[in-house]
């Protein structure tokens, strides 16, 4: 396996409408499997496939892992979605704290809806359905996105989303100012 880079805000890969994956195969499980790799490097918890610059309709999950007493990440529940949709959602929404690796260092609050159902193709491409809530339902919410070529940030108000992108700026300044 290996850890793929991170792609990150401005990029146009990352506002790009993802192409439906016409087969699951060996080579898209190794690049689910590079993916999972790459989301775990990176501390996240899931991981779209524009974020790592494919423009496709994959996506994988692990809001289960936990830390070891070094630090290291341990895999909880990883989880594989081809492409997902969402075929049910509830009436009632939640707000909660998003981040995203493609946007780092940031968070802000987003509403997004209580439960969903997913309707997608699992890692030997097996049709299925999942009925999300709480975390896991954020979590598929907020990946989803991505596949439409939306990030958390275009969920915020124009002031907030600016106030944002200038902290993002300001991060990415001080992320130089360490290396250099």
């Amino acid at each position: 396996m290996a850890v793929l880079e991170v792609y990150e805000y401005p990029h146009p890969v990352l506002k790009k409408k993802a192409l439906p994956v016409e087969k699951v195969d060996d080579d898209l499980r190794k690049l689910m499997d590079d993916m999972l790799e790459t989301m775990y490097a990176a501390v996240g918890v899931g991981l779209a496939a524009p974020q790592i610059g494919q423009s496709i309709r994959v996506l994988v999950i692990d809001y289960e892992q936990e830390e070891d007493e070094n630090g290291n990440r341990i895999k909880g529940n990883p989880r594989y979605f081809v492409n997902p949709e969402i075929i049910w959602h509830s009436d009632e929404k939640v707000c909660g704290e998003e981040g995203c690796l493609s946007v780092p260092g940031q968070r802000a609050e987003v509403e997004r809806f209580e439960k969903i159902r997913v309707r997608y193709l699992d890692y030997n491409g097996k049709e299925r359905e999942i009925l999300a809530d709480d975390f896991l339902a954020i979590v598929l919410q907020h990946e989803m996105d991505h596949l439409d070529g939306i990030l958390y940030i275009d969920h915020l108000s124009r002031l907030k989303r600016n106030m944002l992108l200038k902290k993002l700026e300001k991060y990415r300044e001080e992320e130089k100012h360490e290396r250099d």
